[in-house]
C-alpha cells in the first residue's frame, strides 16, 4: 500500500513530518509529496545533514550543479529537484531565494519506446489471465500503470464505453476510451472481484481504502462493490494510514515482472516497460492529447516522429489489433513489414 499517505502525528515535531503536513495542507498529491520529500532529503544529506534554515542560495546552487556535473542527471530531473527545494524555502520556510547561478543539465530529447502492432500481439501471446487483460487495457486505453492499478469498478462505464481516470498525473481527472473488444473480459474480471469481495466480507474484511475524506462522507461506500479495485491484490494487508487490514490493489512490481518476462519470451529487442504500451497507444491511435491527459500539446508532440498525422481516432488500438488479426485469419494480410496499410484495412473493418 505504498500509494497511501501514512498517518502523521497530530502535532509533528520532526522536520520531515512537519514538512509533509504542510504539503498536505496545500492540497498537493501524494505523488508530489513523495517527490518533494525525496529531493529535500537528498539536498539535506548532500550538505551533511545541515538544517535548511542554516543554508541559502549558495548551498542550493552547489546541490543543483552537483546533480548536473557529477550526477549527470537529465534536465527534467534537475528541474524537479529545483522545484522541491524552491517549495522548501518559499512555501515552507517562507524565505525568498534570489536568482540562482548553477550549471544547467544538458537537455536531451529522448524518443519514447514504442512497440509495433505485431510486437504488442506477440507480448500478449505470452501473458495469461489478469496480466494479459491489464497489458491490453494499457495499450487499448493509454493508461499509465499506476492509473490502471488504481481503477475501481465504478470507473468503468460500459454504457458510454469510457474509463474514468481519477487523480491521474498532476492529480487530474480525465476519461479515456474503453475498447469494445475487451468488454466481456472486463465484465468477467468484475465477476471475479465480486466473488472475492463476498469472501472478504464473510471473513470480516471487505472495507477498501477511500481517498481524502470520502470514508467520512460516505461511511458505507468502502464495503460496496462499486468502490472495490478492478485489479485487487492477492492478499489482505495492513493499511499504513488507518491500521485496518484490507485488500488493496495489485502492486506495480507484480505487473512489471510479468511484462519483463513476456517481452523477453516474445524475443523483442527493446526495453521492457509498462509505459511503452501507453506510448504505443498514442502512436497507433495517431496521437491524442486529450486522451493522454497532457496539459501541454508539446508533451504529446514527441510521438509525431512515428506518425505524422493528427486528428482524433475513434477506434481503440486494441480493437484495431484484434480486428486486423481476424482479417489475417480470414486470409487477407494487410501487414507490410511492421506497418499496416490502414486505409485498406479500415475500409474492410468498416464493412465487417
Amino acid at each position: 500500500m505504498d500509494d497511501i499517505r501514512p498517518k502523521l502525528p497530530p502535532k509533528p515535531e520532526r522536520f520531515m513530518d512537519t514538512l509533509r503536513l504542510h504539503i498536505r495542507k496545500q492540497g498537493l498529491s501524494y505523488r508530489t509529496e513523495q517527490t518533494y520529500t525525496h529531493w529535500i532529503k537528498r539536498f539535506i544529506h548532500f550538505h551533511r545533514l545541515k538544517h535548511p534554515a542554516d543554508m541559502g542560495a549558495a548551498e542550493v546552487e552547489a546541490f543543483l550543479t552537483h546533480l548536473s556535473v557529477q550526477g549527470l542527471c537529465a534536465t527534467n530531473t534537475q528541474r524537479v529537484a529545483l522545484n522541491a527545494v524552491a517549495y522548501l524555502y518559499k512555501q515552507f520556510l517562507g524565505r525568498e531565494i534570489p536568482d540562482l547561478d548553477f550549471k544547467l543539465a544538458k537537455k536531451h530529447r529522448r524518443l519514447p519506446i514504442v512497440y509495433g502492432r505485431e510486437e504488442v500481439f506477440a507480448v500478449l501471446g505470452h501473458l495469461q489471465g489478469v496480466f494479459r487483460l491489464q497489458v491490453e487495457l494499457m495499450y487499448g486505453s493509454g493508461l499509465r500503470s499506476a492509473e490502471l492499478l488504481s481503477l475501481r469498478i465504478k470507473d468503468v462505464d460500459f454504457g458510454s464505453n469510457n474509463i474514468f481516470v481519477r487523480g491521474g498525473k498532476g492529480n487530474k481527472d480525465r476519461t479515456t476510451l474503453l475498447p469494445k473488444g475487451m468488454v466481456e473480459d472486463i465484465q468477467r474480471q468484475i465477476k471475479h472481484v465480486s466473488l472475492l469481495h463476498q469472501q472478504d466480507l464473510l471473513a470480516g474484511y471487505g472495507s477498501v481504502y477511500l481517498p481524502d475524506a470520502l470514508d467520512r462522507k460516505y461511511p458505507n461506500a468502502a464495503k460496496q462493490l462499486a468502490w472495490q479495485y478492478l485489479f485487487p491484490a492477492n492478499a489482505i494487508s495492513k493499511c499504513p494510514r488507518s491500521g485496518i487490514y484490507r485488500r488493496h490493489h495489485m502492486h506495480s512490481s507484480t505487473l512489471t515482472r510479468q511484462v519483463n518476462s513476456a517481452v523477453r519470451k516474445a524475443g523483442i529487442n527493446k526495453p521492457a516497460r509498462c509505459h511503452a504500451f501507453r506510448h504505443s497507444f498514442a502512436t497507433h491511435l495517431r496521437t491524442i492529447q486529450e486522451l493522454l491527459g497532457h496539459s501541454d500539446v508539446s508533451t504529446t508532440e514527441i510521438y509525431t516522429h512515428v506518425v505524422n498525422r493528427g486528428d482524433k481516432g475513434v477506434l481503440s488500438p486494441s480493437d484495431r489489433l484484434r480486428n486486423f488479426h481476424k482479417i489475417e485469419e480470414a486470409g487477407a494480410n494487410y501487414f507490410v513489414g511492421s506497418k499496416i496499410e490502414e486505409v485498406q484495412a479500415l475500409s474492410l473493418l468498416a464493412s465487417s
